[in-house]
């Protein structure tokens, strides 16, 4: 059995200036708009000057919840198939995954199921989802309905928001969701006492550095 990398919710006894240190990817196709959907939130920022991402990038934010300081180590992985053996290799220790597709193209949801199954494959058994159906603002150009996505979600058992890096919508209650939803599973897992927690499934470190990706890209 997959599992987190070191102890659930690991206090990192090192660096007192938090409680816990909570890794994330955000996956899906190349150009749903993961690296805008990242900016966003760490950096409150959004350009239309967009490249692809090359390899892996990640950001650093910390967070309150609950009466706890929460670091965050988001990563930004590239959508592209050249890339999926460098990035599958970082689901190892994720705690959270947000699956990204976009409302403008239908590939991009047809390609969430896949997405999901890597999502099982490479990551521990604990690892909490939510899907979004990014670009919201776009609805002159959706070919995806919102119906769509919730049925798709709640068959993969996901819970699901529809968002807009550019206009700022869903974007930070995607992030606070998820932390939350890695909260309650991480109380659950104590107070159960779940073997899952103690098996180590070695991954990156806070200290390990990707492969650098541009700073202006749009997946």
């Amino acid at each position: 059995m997959a599992s987190a990398n070191a102890t659930y919710g690991q206090k990192e006894s090192s660096d007192q200036n938090f409680d816990y240190m909570f890794k994330i990817l955000i996956i899906g196709n190349s150009s749903v708009g993961k690296t805008s959907f990242l900016f966003r939130y760490a950096d409150d920022s959004f350009t239309p000057a967009f490249v692809s991402t090359v390899g892996i990038d990640f950001k650093v934010k910390t967070i309150y919840r609950n009466d706890k300081r929460i670091k965050l180590q988001i990563w930004d992985t590239a959508g592209q198939e050249r890339y999926r053996t460098i990035t599958t290799a970082y689901y190892r220790g994720a705690m959270g995954f947000i699956l990204m597709y976009d409302i403008t193209n239908e590939e991009s949801y047809n390609a969430v199921q896949d997405w999901s199954t890597q999502i099982k494959t490479y990551s521990w058994d604990n690892a909490q989802v939510l899907l979004v159906g990014n670009k919201c603002d776009m609805e002159d150009e959706r070919v995806v309905v919102s119906d769509r996505g919730r049925q798709l979600s709640e068959q993969l058992g996901f819970e699901f928001f529809e968002a807009s890096a550019k206009d700022n919508i869903n974007v930070k209650q995607t992030f606070e969701r998820l932390v939350d939803i890695i909260c309650e599973r991480m109380t659950e897992t104590l107070d159960n006492k779940d073997p899952t927690v103690t098996g180590a499934k070695q991954g990156p470190q806070l200290n390990e550095q990707p492969q650098r990706s541009h700073q202006d890209c749009a997946c």
